[in-house]
């Protein structure tokens, strides 16, 4: 993955304040994980994509992030797998969410067990 957001770019982009960026992570609808020399939080862009009013929230995110955390995934290994190529889906299971699949992604996230 080559675009990552901080979380207050992530702010900026959606047009929202820090705290509802940092509630969106706590609630699992979006998942960031710690890098750079400052470890801050950062965030794969692919979450957020362009909706009818403007950046919102990829919906389909949440309920796979779940999933994977459910199979005692850390989160680091949750952004790992959705941001790396799966032969199953022949895409990132991100970019798979983004255009729409949303039930191969989850039933290879149960495959995760």
């Amino acid at each position: 993955m080559s675009e990552w957001l901080s979380v207050p770019e992530c702010a900026e982009v959606l047009g929202v304040p820090l705290s509802r960026v940092r509630e969106l992570l706590r609630e699992r609808y979006l998942i960031a994980v710690r890098r750079g020399e400052n470890n801050a939080l950062y965030l794969p862009a692919g979450q957020i994509i362009d909706g009818e009013e403007g950046p919102e929230v990829l919906a389909t995110v949440r309920g796979t992030v779940i999933v994977l955390a459910d199979a005692g995934l850390s989160d680091d290994v949750i952004v790992e797998w959705l941001t790396s190529v799966h032969d199953e889906l022949d895409a990132t299971p991100l970019d798979a969410l983004r255009s729409g699949k949303r039930a191969p992604v989850r039933r290879l996230a149960q495959t995760v067990f």
